[in-house]
């Protein structure tokens, strides 16, 4: 960042690592900086400003489409605890009394 040139910024919400990977293929000179927990200041050089739009878009859609793939639906989450419902024996459990002291 330091080799010259006008540099620009915006925030990173998100997995940094997942944003190097996609900034390496597009081949983008940037910095990451923390701002917060959690949340990250990203600088890149201004005449590169077409490339990082373009990979910024790359990893907006992976972040969208990572969510959704690790999730069921509530439908077949259901589904899936009653087939472990019925697939569990039931327990029988033995009630006995105690037995009462006389002498008390």
């Amino acid at each position: 960042m330091r080799h010259g040139g006008d540099t620009s910024g915006m925030e990173l919400p998100g997995d940094t690592r997942l944003f190097d990977r996609v900034a390496r293929r597009w081949g983008v000179d940037y910095a990451i900086r923390p701002v917060q927990k959690g949340k990250y200041l990203l600088l890149f050089k201004a005449n590169q400003a077409d490339a990082i739009t373009g990979c910024f878009s790359e990893y907006s859609q992976r972040m969208l489409n990572r969510g959704k793939g690790r999730r069921l639906p509530m439908r077949e989450q259901l589904k899936q605890a009653q087939e472990q419902a019925r697939r569990q024996p039931e327990l029988q459990r033995d009630r006995e009394k105690e037995v009462a002291r006389e002498d008390r």
